[in-house]
């Protein structure tokens, strides 16, 4: 199989991948901020929680669900800095994973990445890894760092110079 990558090209994508990896797995992962309420411990992510806290009405008591679960809307979430963390975290993530995906074709396909498709594509990669604030958070903010900062150095040497034909 031919390859538009350099051999700079197929470890920006292999390493593309593997932070993008890194980041989507920290943001979907419940575990931001750990803690403990009413003696129990606590964690939660932009949209996911874990051991939360519940209102008993029949008992009028507050009770704490020992389970990990979603939001049950977007509205849920409680503050409006999560909900915009949430929606920025998440575009960052697909920013990351469509570079990631796009890379790893250029291993196989011949002439899809040139020297400027990788520059832009590095671009993307910049500003999706810039899109995360945030063991989970560590994991997030980690493949983001890595991203913006190797991965987009490579980005600029990943693509094949073009071929001039003499038409």
């Amino acid at each position: 199989m031919a390859s538009s990558l350099t051999c700079a090209g197929v470890v920006w994508a292999f390493l593309s991948f593997l932070c993008a990896a890194a980041s989507c797995v920290g943001f979907f992962m419940p575990y931001w901020l750990l803690g403990s309420q009413l003696e129990k411990s606590v964690s939660f992510g932009t949209f996911r929680r874990c051991s939360y806290p519940v209102r008993d009405e029949s008992r009028q008591t507050t009770v704490m669900v020992e389970q990990c679960g979603r939001y049950a809307s977007f509205q849920a979430i409680p503050s409006a800095e999560w909900r915009i963390c949430t929606v920025v975290t998440g575009l960052g993530c697909g920013l990351l994973l469509l570079v990631a995906l796009t890379a790893l074709m250029g291993c196989c396909v011949s002439e899809l990445i040139s020297r400027t498709v990788g520059r832009v594509a590095g671009g993307i990669q910049f500003l999706g890894g810039t899109c995360h604030i945030g063991w989970a958070y560590y994991c997030t903010g980690g493949g983001a760092a890595a991203a913006m900062l190797v991965c987009t150095w490579l980005a600029c040497f990943s693509g094949k110079k073009q071929k001039q034909y003499p038409y």
